[in-house]
Order: structure tokens, then C-alpha cells, then sequence
């Protein structure tokens, strides 16, 4: 049971925390949502909604009921949902992997921090003829290290709608069976 001292602290710090308070904060939090465009249903997107429509017809086929067509329609705009987000999440990568900058001495001490300690103290235990074989190697796995830990709120995100996407697309299909086995 929580004491009326506490209850009244709560209630005092949940009106001091009520989000932005200006306009320009309130606007500007206000399209958090639509950062990467994944929240839009596909139907506001004309072309989304053709492709949608087109994945029904074939999960549904030519002779189905108008029930069974509408469920096909959850499911392929699960599905189109899912394709736009791994789309952007391999954008996000792509973008960053062909930044130049990840290569720059900059990110030196940030590159540093990211490499596990064992290819760092070893690498002069190695003979030279190997180091240089594995130089591009070591370079590659270096840059998507950086990249990983610089991207990875972005790379959250786009985690966090994949699933969303993934758990419609497994109900949607759910329900898409039991109507079929049913008729």
C-alpha cells in the first residue's frame, strides 16, 4: 500500500514532467512517429497500396470470399510493412558504411574502444606476412564496429518496428488459416 505522503510526491512530480512545453517542442515532438515514415499505415502511400493489393490477390486466390480477401489484406500489408522496415534498416547501414568518415583519424580513439582486446595485444605476435593478409580484414570489421555503435539507437528503432511488423504478420496469418480451414 503506498503511503498518502508518497502518492501526493508522485502526483506533484507527474505534473512538473509533462512533456515539452513550448510550441516548438511540442511540434517538434509531436513528429517523432514519422521520423522514418514506417508508422504510416500502407494505405496512405499509393504505391504500397497497389503492392498490398497485389500480395492479397495471390495469398488469397481467384475464388475467395470477401472475408477471406480482406484478411489476405492484413496480411500483405503486414508483410510490405516488414519489407519497408529491414528497407530502411539497410539504408541506415548503407549510408554509414559509404561514409568516408568512418575511415578518418577522428574516430581513432572511438574505432579503439570497439575492438576486443585480443586483436590488439596479439597483433604483434602474428607474423608480418599474415598481419597484411588480414589488414583489409581487420579494417572492414573495424569500420562496422564503429558503425554498429554509432548507429545503434537508429538500428533500435528500426529493431523495435521490425518486430512490431513481425508479430501483425504472425497474427494476421493466424487468423488468415482459421478462416480458411474453417470455410
Amino acid at each position: 500500500m503506498t503511503s498518502d505522503r508518497k502518492t501526493k510526491a508522485n502526483r506533484a512530480n507527474a505534473r512538473v514532467s509533462t512533456g515539452p512545453n513550448t510550441v516548438h517542442g511540442r511540434a517538434r515532438s509531436a513528429q517523432n512517429a514519422f521520423r522514418h515514415g514506417l508508422s504510416l499505415p500502407v494505405h496512405s502511400d499509393q504505391a504500397l497500396s497497389k503492392e498490398v493489393q497485389a500480395l492479397a490477390r495471390l495469398i488469397a486466390g481467384s475464388n475467395a470470399s470477401a472475408h477471406v480477401q480482406m484478411l489476405a489484406r492484413q496480411v500483405a500489408g503486414a508483410e510490405v510493412d516488414l519489407r519497408r522496415v529491414r528497407l530502411a534498416s539497410h539504408q541506415i547501414l548503407s549510408q554509414a558504411g559509404s561514409n568516408s568518415l568512418y575511415d578518418s583519424r577522428a574516430n581513432i580513439p572511438e574505432k579503439m574502444s570497439v575492438i576486443p582486446g585480443p586483436l590488439l595485444t596479439n597483433s604483434s605476435a602474428m607474423p608480418e606476412a599474415a598481419q597484411e593478409e588480414f589488414a583489409p580484414l581487420t579494417l572492414l570489421a573495424d569500420k562496422l564496429a564503429t558503425i554498429l555503435a554509432q548507429q545503434a539507437k537508429a538500428i533500435e528503432a528500426m529493431h523495435r518496428y521490425e518486430r512490431r511488423a513481425r508479430s501483425r504478420r504472425k497474427f494476421a496469418i493466424r487468423t488468415f488459416d482459421a478462416a480458411c480451414r474453417s470455410q
